[in-house]
């Protein structure tokens, strides 16, 4: 769904399950990292606030978005958390680069999902330009990185459920 029709940034905090004993991995590609450090403090802020304890929020660095994919696997079997987020920034150029990065992260956290029993939430902004990754992390179009934290919240709550 397009973002100009919804915000998941926009979110209602009273609906939002109890997340106090998530345990919460983020893996955040030190390329465009003055977009990536951006998603990072939306998606810390955004758990932080919906009771997720400090302590359980792992971080780890990767040196691009394509390498985002062998950290989140390593923090799911390396470490006990209940899910993984990856945050990314790829922004179009003139070669098919691309493309080839954007595919490529996007199947490798899908077969995450399906090989492991926690969620991978995908945080890759695939961006035409500059501007539209700074409108998306903390500008107009709100923080991918938040609305990123509250579905890693809203999965492990059902992955947990019994339903």
């Amino acid at each position: 769904m397009a973002t100009e029709f919804h915000n998941l940034s926009d979110y209602n905090p009273a609906t939002m399950p109890d997340a106090s004993s998530m345990k919460i991995g983020i893996v955040v590609s030190e390329w465009n990292n003055d977009i990536t450090f951006k998603l990072l403090e939306g998606a810390h802020s955004a758990l932080i606030k919906n009771g997720v304890d400090s302590e359980n929020i792992m971080i780890s660095y990767v040196p691009g978005s394509f390498e985002v994919v062998f950290g989140a696997k390593l923090m799911a079997e390396r470490t006990d958390v209940d899910a993984v987020i990856v945050l990314g920034c790829v922004i179009r150029g003139e070669t098919p680069h691309f493309d080839y990065i954007c595919s490529g992260v996007s199947q490798g956290v899908m077969t995450l999902n399906i090989k492991y029993h926690i969620p991978f939430i995908f945080g890759l902004l695939t961006n035409n330009n500059m501007q539209q990754s700074i409108d998306r992390a903390g500008g107009i179009l709100g923080n991918k990185g938040t609305e990123a934290a509250i579905t890693a919240i809203k999965m492990v709550a059902l992955n947990k459920s019994k339903d």
